[in-house]
């Protein structure tokens, strides 16, 4: 799965990457503590005690934490020299941005930072180019990858292993096995070639026919893919 941070700049000067890993939210209490919206999957790694992040706008920062505790279910973070309320409503709405090594990998070997996807080729199994990855969108049940085709269209692949058979990052490619209707229209085709040969069986007075099972769960795996990507 890829790693939920958003992938903000890259620097090939300085060969390091930017990724967004929290949203500043409001005030909590009175001593400077400020509650965050986490963008990250490794918050104990971005966002600890000694953490220098730079921000957005950039003029606030950079910021250093000072100190972090989860409260209610939520991750409240202090600043070094904010000491109050006032100070820490200042901050709202602020983006935490931290400074990644592009050859960072994380702990998991079956995640990828977004920056490591962004920009590769997808092919299908049989080498078939579908396109280019332009960014990755976070879902509460999935992430997809948006593929930008040759001709401008797009299409959006559900980041499953089931569809996604392999992340190459030397060769820079994404190599997907997707079911029929998620970048044609395969299932279209089969499902209207089922729907007219059940009408023939019944105008024949032949036994009832129903679409082969297969046609029919090939699209609406594919409808449900593309309706939940918004």
């Amino acid at each position: 799965m890829s790693r939920n941070e958003s992938y903000e700049s890259y620097d090939r000067r300085e060969c390091e990457v930017q990724l967004v890993v929290a949203r500043i939210g409001r005030a909590h209490g009175i001593k400077g503590e400020v509650t965050v919206e986490v963008r990250t999957d490794e918050p104990e790694l971005r966002l600890g005690p000694g953490a220098v992040l730079a921000t957005e706008p950039a003029a606030i920062g950079p910021l250093t934490i000072e100190t972090g505790r989860v409260h209610s279910g939520r991750l409240l973070l202090r600043f070094e020299g904010v000491r109050d309320r006032t100070g820490a409503e200042a901050l709202r709405n602020t983006l935490l941005i931290a400074d990644v090594d592009p050859e960072e990998m994380p702990s998991d070997p079956e995640e990828y930072y977004d920056h490591q996807l962004i920009d590769l080729d997808v092919v299908t199994v049989d080498g078939t180019e579908v396109g280019r990855i332009t960014e990755i969108s976070h879902l509460p049940s999935q992430d997809l990858f948006i593929v930008e085709r040759p001709d401008g269209s797009e299409v959006m692949v559900p980041f499953v292993e089931e569809i996604v058979t392999e992340i190459d990052l030397e060769e820079q490619r994404a190599v997907i096995d997707p079911p029929p209707g998620l970048i044609d229209d395969r299932a279209e085709i089969a499902s209207a070639r089922d729907a007219e040969a059940a009408g023939e069986a019944e105008t024949a007075g032949g036994p009832e026919s129903e679409p082969e099972s297969g046609s029919a769960r090939g699209a609406g795996s594919a409808g449900d893919a593309e309706g939940g990507a918004r």
